[in-house]
């Protein structure tokens, strides 16, 4: 099938892992707001997944599913076919192993476990894999596939000891752009958006109110970055606007770190 590098915000089905909660929730308003049908997917946390599918049932399902696992992941893109009648086009690799984004808890270097590097690489990176794995069939029947992960600006400012979550992430970045060569012949785009702190997210409950001010003084803009604004930016590589750009890690932080 020839490649349709122009498909509408509307006519996508987007798979939202970790959907219903912190980020992930402005991600499925985001794209339902345009019009898409979307798939919640949640591992925890039914009751608001369900909530917030309610909120457009038309066009919004929570399913369960731990992205670590793929058997999981493939029952759970085969339910949304059977509901939306059509192949997942898009995919927003959100969801987060279970983290606090507080530095004073987090293990410096004499501390550091495999374990913790272990836990972040199994939800970020084989979660990211199985997901794009489930939905590679679907994407290429429709000629068209958009997969964006979340990132971090830490790569680039590793101020705070989060060695797992940035090691983590990192490895998602090079998955990004090794993907994004792979897929590119089959119409498929991959790329990554990187925040910084987001004002404010349950991963971000714990930070203190003076890292957020601090981080608001040193951007350009002067202001902490909102969920609903990184939201729009994973809009932008989904959307026919970006339909020539792929392995691409976008910095969405107010300007804080320069690529």
């Amino acid at each position: 099938m020839p490649h349709n590098t122009s498909l509408s915000l509307q006519q996508q089905v987007v798979l939202v892992t970790g959907g219903a909660r912190g980020l992930g929730v402005d991600i499925c308003k985001a794209f339902l707001a345009q019009g898409a049908c979307v798939i919640i997917n949640y591992h925890q946390s039914r009751e608001a997944a369900e909530a917030l599918a309610a909120q457009s049932p038309e066009r919004g399902i929570a399913l369960q599913a731990d992205v670590r696992d793929r058997q999981a992941v493939q029952a759970m893109l085969q339910q949304a076919q059977q509901t939306f009648v059509k192949p997942v086009t898009t995919v927003v690799n959100n969801a987060l192993p279970s983290f606090s984004f507080n530095g004073d808890a987090r293990p410096h270097a004499d501390v550091l476990t495999w374990e913790h590097l272990q836990q972040q690489l199994e939800g970020s990176v084989r979660g990211a894999l199985n997901t794009v794995q489930a939905a590679l069939p679907g994407m290429r029947a429709a000629g068209f596939g958009r997969v964006i992960n979340v990132g971090t600006n830490l790569f680039q400012n590793p101020v705070v000891p989060y060695h797992d979550y940035t090691a983590a992430k990192a490895a998602l970045l090079s998955l990004t752009r090794t993907l994004s060569q792979d897929l590119g012949p089959a119409g498929i785009t991959v790329n990554m958006v990187s925040g910084g702190l987001l004002r404010t997210t349950d991963a971000s409950a714990a930070t203190p109110e003076a890292v957020f001010d601090m981080i608001a003084a040193s951007t350009p803009l002067r202001r902490v970055t909102t969920p609903a604004e990184f939201a729009d930016a994973v809009l932008f590589f989904a959307s026919p606007w970006a339909r020539a750009v792929t392995g691409q890690n976008l910095i969405v932080d107010g300007g804080l770190v320069k690529g």
